[in-house]
Formats: structure tokens, C-alpha cells, sequence
């Protein structure tokens, strides 16, 4: 998780120059912890060096107070732009790390654009408003939601409750879930294609049986798409005014309904964006549609069956038979293409939001990690491998960081992705890994292991602190994480309330020493006189007793 630092929080650094951002010309600096910025590299010189530095300065006429200030060249004197570009090259730690130096570092590092970027990066746009509960401000800034987003996907280690949706009379084969609705999306063997409330668990609506086995479902806020095994694309629009967005339930309407017939064999795999429609199926083609039209744009050939894709801008992944295929979408040409790359088939794929990370799942019950990259052609190179499944892996889901797989062992894993990632932002190269290779031996194995069906499961999905599967039984099973986000508030908010309670017992002790220092002084020279004052009696009594000896 990002670092967070509390914003009532303060870090005391003992007469820092750091404390000048705020006062510059009136807080003098330590000579122990004077910081040198010169030819863009930092210096810290210690008392010695600086006293040597000084005599020698003193001898050619320069005096030391000049010095001084010549070497009081701190980060709040550069130009803003130069700042921001400095803050730039940080991590997301580190950004929290140097928010919470001072004031001035905590207002620049918090605002900084850099937090939008990555969000992006791992999200996208922030499809809801995250809602942690009374307390928190409707309005956030990038960081927040970034440090919110972030501990929600800690929740996933956490306590679950497991919910079961019945109302499929044969095997579910696929599920989609549609994160910015909390809608669930699927169907099977059983021809009826179902929506979901995922918050509530009931069934909302069913279509009428659509005469095959519906093997591939996609849905966003305007269209909703299922494929069938007859070779048909059958899809809904959405209704104006309706709170569903789609009618299942009603008639055939011809303004709100469609099928296209294209495919050659049954449809495996869908996928929609803002303009585009892809399809792919076992007559080894992968077609890409027009979403206004309903035209077919291009068509893409393939040497075997089709088994999944996942589109990302102007590309799209696809496999089939057991080989990983790149495709740019415009041209229709093969970018870059890894043949064999599992022991028998290539059933499942997921794509990270940046499209940077590619994620395979073969017959063989492995999970390969590819990594993208596009200079003057397009590369895909094996990072990671895991091997968490005795049986294949049909399906695949990522939300980052994590990786979710669901097998015919009937087990679904979950793999943190995070410690293979490169802390820093800007790197030498282009590879976003650390080293050239990760062989087995140097990837962890799953972080969890969710049990719960017999055997087959064929759909996964993950989204809005759940993980959403389906298979050969003939149910839905939800894994709901949202009582591991409350307890983790709860821990979050007692740590805030703790910290503060630490602050202020810190605060009173400080100034009660100061206190008691002061009134140590008062006591000690009491003390003196006193004593002073016994010793020049006891003088003045032995004087008069001689005088009357005498």
C-alpha cells in the first residue's frame, strides 16, 4: 500500500533546514545538517567541513555569515516547475514518504498531478464514487482516491462471506460484471442470458431462451451482447429511463434488440469498447464491428479455434489453440504472436489497463505473466509463471494488483502482482520487470486459494470488493469482501484516533519538561543562596565569639 501520512501528523527534525521552506529568513540552519544543492547533487556537510570551508573563506576576505547563507540553498528556492519535475521521477511511497517532511512538502507532494497518473495507470477513470463511510469528503483529491483505492484492495486478504444465486437449471459458462451499475450479467447451457443486483444478491430480470448454449457475455452502460454457439451475436440496447438500463423480460423489439449473423462456428469470446464490437469463435476468426452500424470492420485469421481476447486501444490479444496472438485492430496485421506457449490449449487471457501486462491461462493448470512493449515493433516477452491449478485454467480476471484464475479443481487463486512491478517510475530501459527473467523458482505462489465448488468453473470476475464465479453446478457464487473493508476502516480509524492521542501526550510531555527544567533552575540557585547565607552566619557568629574571648 501507498504510504499515507496523516495530515495533522508532524515529523520533528531538530533544526533542519528543512524548516526553512515555511520561514526562510528567519529560521537559522544547523551547521551538522547544512543540505548542498549544486550541479544537481546533494551534499550534507558536517560541522568539521563546514568550519574548514569557513577559515578558508575568512583568509581570502569572505565572511562567514555569507558563506552560510551561499550554502542555505534549499528545494523551496527552485522554480515550481523544476520542483514538480523533481517529484515526478518518485514512487507512490515515496511522494508519501517526502508529504509528510513538513508543510510545505505535504501541500506540494499531496497536489501534485503525478497521483492522477497513477491511478490511471493500475484503474482508469474511476468508474463510482469511493465511499468509505461517515467522515470523508464527497470531494477527494487524486491522492486520496489513489490511497483509498489502494487499501481497498487489501480487503481481498481479509474476511469474506460467500453468497449462491440460484436460478440457472444447467451449467453457467460465463459471467460478466458491470462495476459502474453493481450489475451482474450470465448465462450457460440453459440458453437465458441473467441480470444480477450484485449488492443485494436477486435476480433482476431474464431473457427469453435464445435456441443455444450462450457461451460469452459483454455489457457497459449503453449496449449488452451475448454469444451464441449457433454463431449469432445477440445484443440489447439500453432503455432510457430504466433503472436496469436493459428489458430482458419484454418482446422481441426491433429498435431495442438485434442479432447479427457472421460466425461460421459458435462464438467464444466478446469484448466491447466506446466504438467497436470483437467476437471471436472456433471457425478461427476474429471479427471486429462497427457498435452504430453493426457492420463487420475486419476480420482476423487465426490458425486454430479461438478461446478469449481482451482489447486495449488500437490492439487487441487474442489466443488460440495454444499460441498468444497481438493484432492491431486498424490494419488487421499481426503484430507479435508466441507460439505454444502452454502445454496444450490457450483457454483463458486478461490484459491490464494500460495494456502493458498480458496473463494466460492453459490446459495445463499454469498461469503465464507477458509483458508488451511497442518501440519500433511490437515485443512480447514471458516475465512470470505460476502453476496454482491441477486442472486448466478457463478463466481469468485482473484488477490490480490482483490476478484472479478459476480451474476445473474447483479453486479459484488470487496473485498479488505488485512485487514484480519496478518501484520506480522512470527507468533507463523500457521494461517495466525487475531483471530479464523470473523463472518459478523466484515468483511466490498464490497469496489465496478460495474454495467452494466441486469442480468446472468456467466464468471468473472480480470488482467492488467481490469475486463473482460460476461453473458446472448450475450457481453463482459471490465472495464478498465488503466485511474485511468495514473491519479495516474500523482499524484505520482507531490507528488515526491513536496517533493523535500519541501527538498530544508528546506535546504535554514537552512542555511539562520544559517546565520542570525551568523550575529546576529557580530551586537550584534557592539552594545557593541558602547556603551562601548559612556560611557567612556561621562566619559572622565565630567572629563575635572571638571578640568576646577577648
Amino acid at each position: 500500500m501507498a504510504f499515507e501520512c496523516h495530515q495533522d501528523t508532524e515529523i520533528g527534525l531538530k533544526d533542519t533546514l528543512w524548516n526553512c521552506f515555511d520561514n526562510p529568513q528567519t529560521q537559522k540552519p544547523n551547521s551538522d545538517q547544512v543540505v548542498l544543492i549544486n550541479n544537481r547533487k546533494a551534499e550534507s556537510l558536517g560541522t568539521e567541513n563546514l568550519q574548514n570551508e569557513s577559515k578558508s573563506n575568512l583568509k581570502i576576505g569572505i565572511p562567514f555569515t555569507e558563506v552560510l547563507s551561499n550554502h542555505c540553498r534549499s528545494l523551496g528556492d527552485l522554480p515550481p516547475a523544476v520542483i514538480s519535475e523533481i517529484l515526478n521521477f518518485l514512487d507512490p511511497k515515496g511522494l508519501g514518504i517526502v508529504s509528510c517532511v513538513n508543510t510545505f512538502l505535504y501541500r506540494l507532494a499531496s497536489e501534485h498531478h503525478v497521483w492522477q497518473e497513477f491511478y490511471y495507470e493500475r484503474w482508469g477513470h474511476p468508474v463510482t464514487a469511493v465511499n468509505l463511510g461517515p467522515g470523508y469528503s464527497d470531494e477527494k483529491s487524486w491522492k486520496e482516491l489513489f490511497v483509498e483505492r489502494e487499501f481497498r484492495s487489501k480487503t481481498y486478504l481479509g474476511r469474506y462471506t460467500i453468497e449462491t444465486l440460484s436460478g440457472h437449471t444447467e451449467a453457467v459458462r460465463t459471467v460478466f460484471v458491470l462495476v459502474s451499475r453493481k450489475l451482474v450479467f450470465t448465462s450457460g447451457y440453459d440458453q437465458v442470458v441473467r441480470m444480477w443486483d450484485m449488492e443485494e444478491g436477486l435476480s433482476i430480470a431474464s431473457s427469453r431462451p435464445l435456441g443455444c448454449t450462450i457461451r460469452a457475455v459483454a455489457a457497459d452502460t449503453r449496449l449488452l451482447v451475448a454469444g451464441g454457439t449457433d454463431g449469432f451475436i445477440h445484443g440489447w440496447k439500453v432503455e432510457d429511463g430504466n433503472p436496469n438500463l436493459f428489458d430482458l423480460r419484454g418482446p422481441h423489439n426491433q429498435n431495442m434488440e438485434f442479432r447479427v449473423w457472421e460466425h461460421e462456428g459458435p462464438i467464444t469470446c466478446l469484448a466491447l469498447d466506446s466504438s467497436k464490437m470483437y467476437s471471436g469463435s472456433w471457425d478461427m476468426t476474429i471479427r471486429v464491428w462497427d457498435r452504430s452500424s453493426l457492420k463487420c470492420l475486419k476480420v482476423l485469421v487465426h490458425n486454430d479455434w479461438v478461446w478469449s481476447l481482451v482489447p486495449h486501444d488500437t490492439t487487441i490479444g487474442s489466443t488460440a489453440g495454444s499460441g498468444v496472438y497481438i493484432w492491431d485492430t486498424d490494419s488487421g496485421t499481426q503484430l507479435a504472436v508466441t507460439n505454444s506457449a502452454h502445454v496444450g490449449n490457450t483457454y483463458a487471457l486478461a490484459r491490464s489497463h494500460t495494456g502493458k501486462l498480458l496473463f494466460t491461462g492453459g490446459e495445463n493448470g499454469s498461469i503465464h505473466m507477458f509483458e508488451i512493449t511497442r518501440n519500433v515493433k511490437c515485443n512480447m516477452r514471458k516475465i512470470a509463471t505460476w502453476i496454482p491449478h491441477t486442472g486448466p485454467v478457463y478463466s481469468l480476471a485482473f484488477e490490480f494488483p490482483w490476478l484472479v484464475s478459476a480451474s476445473s479443481d474447483g479453486k479459484i487463486s488470487l496473485i498479488d502482482v505488485r512485487k514484480l512491478l519496478k518501484t520506480s517510475r522512470h527507468s533507463s530501459t523500457q521494461n517495466t520487470f525487475k531483471g530479464n527473467y523470473l523463472d518459478q523458482k523466484n515468483v511466490e505462489p498464490p497469496q489465496r486459494m478460495l474454495h467452494g465448488f466441486g469442480s468446472n468453473l468456467f466464468s471468473v470476475a472480480i470488482g467492488s470488493d467481490r469475486i463473482i464465479c460460476g461453473g458446472e453446478e448450475g450457481v453463482i457464487r459471490i465472495w464478498n469482501f465488503s466485511q474485511a473493508l468495514e473491519i479495516e476502516q474500523r482499524v484505520r480509524s482507531l490507528r488515526g484516533i491513536r496517533l493523535e492521542n500519541r501527538m498530544r501526550r508528546r506535546k504535554l510531555q514537552t512542555e511539562m519538561s520544559a517546565k520542570g527544567s525551568q523550575g529546576g533552575q529557580c530551586s537550584v540557585a534557592a539552594k545557593k543562596n541558602q547556603m551562601s547565607s548559612d556560611k557567612n552566619s556561621w562566619h559572622n557568629k565565630r567572629r563575635v565569639n572571638g571578640k568576646l574571648k577577648a
